[in-house]
């Protein structure tokens, strides 16, 4: 069994509030919040291009018209542009930038829909045997090429990347009764938790999820996959993160002003 991943639909799921990150989102659905100037959901994008990835599908609900104005002006945005508005001129564009070979699928999937009934209503367009799926305020280091390998190999309907937890408290290194160094957030190394990049087969929608808006996709769906031993993890030890803070929208654009975004994997 083989897969090219430029075939392969992403859906992600772009429809949340992002309540615990008001102090950054307060006037942008969650996936539009910046990471250097750009909003986390093309950092996952460009995560998912480097891979040969190129099809995406976005589950939209909170604000909605602003995650397709910035992309139907993305050219505009990201390029330097000549405008002469003495003429009725098309801008003479001077750069590359924004010219992403993606094919970006916008959906209406309902402002307080759960995610599983997100992922059922997008169906229409999933016309592949297979998708990935992840969520819209996550980012790492994840090989996505060899997540989709593991996938294929195990051969089960569902394979979700399965991440360390950070701690919520520092770590401090100790050495004869003296501190020698703090970790903020210290990753642990036992265990595991859902860290999203998921790879389904396209039977699993039909089989386990249905149209109840008030169903989460982590809940019974993922559950009863689980339970049918159909659902394997790709184990990833590199860095993750999710922004749900304003702590955590801090410390990723720390991250990427300082030059040591773990996560930027592609070229300028």
């Amino acid at each position: 069994m083989s897969a090219d991943p430029s075939d392969i639909p992403v859906v992600i799921l772009c429809g949340g509030m992002g309540t615990r990150l008001r102090e950054a989102s307060e006037k942008l659905p969650k996936p539009l919040v910046d990471i250097g100037g750009r909003p986390i959901l093309w950092h996952i994008m460009k995560t998912y291009g480097e891979h040969g990835f190129r099809r995406f599908v976005l589950a939209l609900g909170y604000k909605s018209d602003l995650i397709k104005q910035y992309f139907l002006g993305y050219h505009h945005l990201t390029s330097d542009f000549t405008l002469r508005l003495a003429r009725p001129d098309a801008p003479v564009f001077h750069t590359t930038s924004g010219n992403e070979d993606w094919e970006i699928t916008f959906v209406e999937t309902g402002l307080t829909t759960a995610t599983a009934a997100r992922l059922r209503r997008l169906t229409p367009h999933l016309d592949a045997e297979r998708f990935a799926l992840t969520y819209g305020d996550g980012i790492g280091d994840v090989d996505l090429t060899a997540g989709l390998a593991h996938h294929l190999a195990q051969g089960r309907l569902g394979t979700l990347t399965g991440v360390h937890p950070s701690s919520r408290y520092g770590e401090m290194r100790v050495e004869d009764a003296t501190v020698l160094e703090f970790n903020e957030k210290p990753t642990l190394a036992d265990g595991w938790v859902n860290g999203g990049f998921f790879v389904f087969e396209r039977e699993f929608i039909d089989k386990y999820v249905d149209d109840d808006p008030g169903v989460m996709l982590e809940s019974t769906p993922l559950q009863q996959l689980a339970r049918d031993r159909e659902l394997s993890v790709y184990e990833h030890e590199g860095f993750w993160m999710g922004m749900d803070t304003f702590r955590d929208w801090t410390e990723l654009n720390s991250l990427w002003d300082s030059g040591r975004a773990p996560w930027k994997t592609w070229e300028d």
